[in-house]
């Protein structure tokens, strides 16, 4: 039997307008601004690591830029889910998890 996907719902669910609510979003923008430069900096220092120890030069520029791709896509990644609110399900709460027969 093939699965088809449901169609998505077209109106977002209003967002907590809590004072909690604001400091989770806020702790997730945060961490988007910080995932790019510990990346390449965690890139880097591997590839400075590693020039040492194989005793090359080339391999801490390709840590650093390992590390800027990597810290791009994650960073692409976070700011991608950070807007997303979770879905419901058919009761109007929850995550929108079903089973394997498509029931909650």
């Amino acid at each position: 039997m093939p699965f088809n996907r449901p169609i998505p719902e077209s109106k977002r669910p209003a967002r907590a307008s809590n004072g909690m609510g604001a400091l989770i979003e806020a702790e997730k923008l945060v961490q988007i601004a910080f995932v790019l430069p510990a990346a390449v900096l965690i890139g880097w220092l591997g590839g400075a690591w590693l020039d040492s120890r194989l005793h090359q030069s080339w391999i801490a520029l390709a840590g650093f830029i390992l590390g800027s791709i990597s810290g791009m896509v994650s960073a692409i990644r976070m700011a991608m889910t950070s807007g997303a609110a979770p879905k419901k399900n058919k009761n109007g709460s929850g995550t929108g998890k079903t089973g394997p027969d498509g029931q909650p």
